[in-house]
């Protein structure tokens, strides 16, 4: 029995934000109905980050839509869109991400699905809210992080902009969706009553800033300053940093520089004695440090800092993570199938409950693949 068996979800969304949020969701045991237009469906089918693809879909597609139905409905259609406000009307949750206005024009606007279903968990995503000077802009992931300060803080001081490689504000809007429907939801179980779930692109990728974001507006909003010699926090003192051994790379986090040099042999760095030294002399430290660690490899550094309990890591590719025992343990993969055998090696949701990991074994649907078999379920 997961958590959220037993509700229903309906997923209007499209490309990463909003699904994310609506796979989380079927993740914790709620039943989720993706609303797909006819042939073609979600966009993201055809949106691939390689030229790889499962069964006509990407597998960008796959990993985001994975236990959930699809039903085609052209909200064009009037006996489409009233099949689907009978849907709206039995549903817990309502998730779209569609540019403001373009629902309120086809009427499935929250104002509307309310009226339906006064008990429903509205939630809608955006690239920049719904007022100001960027509302009708394209909210895109890269864009948002473009415009949010975000870019300035990877790389090496003199890099430029630096751009995260993930989809990061895609992500954590879709993570922090899923919080306010969750928080909607109980409330709901208070009062009765459904609400309105809205968050955006950039606030959440603000968010995601918040601890250097709020030094910036409190310490006379100095810009932030990246290292230039193996930059990993453009706020952090050394030896914060990522560092090339004779045979790899090395990460290490906080702690003290005298003993850090104890550890490793390297006298230069016994005499930053003073941890202001670490933030003034930052680049200094850490020259010293890039150098240093060049002389051995990791198998000979690692030991000496570990056993010390000094906080570090080595620099892991995927293959050196997946043949680790490390991971293995976290039983972190599974494998997902449609109806017609074609299946996909994903991972799993991070959440455990109760000490259940959740996996669910259900593919990414086709394009309704499921509507048929819906029409009859809720007598539409």
């Amino acid at each position: 029995m997961k958590p959220l068996q037993g509700l229903l979800v309906l997923d209007f969304a499209q490309f990463l934000a909003g699904p994310s949020a609506a796979l989380r969701l079927a993740d914790l045991g709620a039943t989720v109905i993706k609303i797909e237009r006819p042939l073609t469906g979600d966009i993201c089918r055809q949106l691939y980050i390689t030229n790889l693809e499962l069964d006509g879909d990407s597998t960008l597609f796959h990993t985001i839509n994975r236990n959930k139905r699809s039903y085609a409905a052209d909200l064009k259609n009037p006996e489409h869109l009233d099949k689907v406000r009978k849907l709206i009307a039995r549903a817990d949750v309502m998730i779209q991400n569609f540019r403001p206005g373009v629902m309120k024009k086809i009427g499935l606007d929250s104002a509307a699905a309310l009226a339906l279903n006064p008990r429903l968990v509205y939630g809608s995503v955006t690239g920049y809210g719904d007022a100001g000077p960027w509302v009708d802009l394209p909210g895109q992931d890269l864009l948002a992080q473009a415009r949010s300060g975000l870019m300035w803080l990877s790389g090496d001081e003199g890099d430029g902009p630096v751009p995260v490689g993930l989809s990061v504000a895609d992500m954590m809007a879709g993570a922090h969706l899923v919080q306010g429907l969750l928080a909607a939801l109980v409330q709901r179980g208070v009062t009765g009553k459904g609400a309105t779930v809205d968050v955006s692109l950039m606030e959440s990728v603000l968010d995601l800033q918040f601890e250097f974001l709020t030094t910036h507006l409190n310490d006379g909003h100095r810009l932030p300053l990246r290292s230039t010699v193996r930059n990993a926090s453009a706020y952090l003192a050394a030896p914060y940093g990522v560092y090339e051994t004779r045979d790899g790379f090395l990460a290490l986090a906080m702690g003290a520089i005298p003993r850090l040099g104890a550890l490793l042999g390297c006298e230069a760095l016994e005499a930053f004695v003073d941890p202001q030294s670490w933030f003034i002399h930052r680049d200094e430290i850490k020259s010293i440090l890039s150098a240093h660690l060049k002389t051995q490899g990791n198998a000979h550094w690692l030991p000496r800092l570990e056993a010390s309990d000094y906080w570090c890591a080595p620099v892991m590719t995927w293959r050196d993570l997946l043949a680790d025992d490390g991971f293995k343990s976290l039983d972190f993969l599974q494998t997902v199938t449609r109806d017609n055998g074609s299946s996909l090696v994903t991972t799993r949701c991070p959440i455990r409950i109760d000490g259940q990991r959740l996996k669910a074994e259900r593919g990414a649907p086709r394009v309704g693949e499921h509507t048929a078999h819906i029409d009859r379920e809720f007598d539409l």
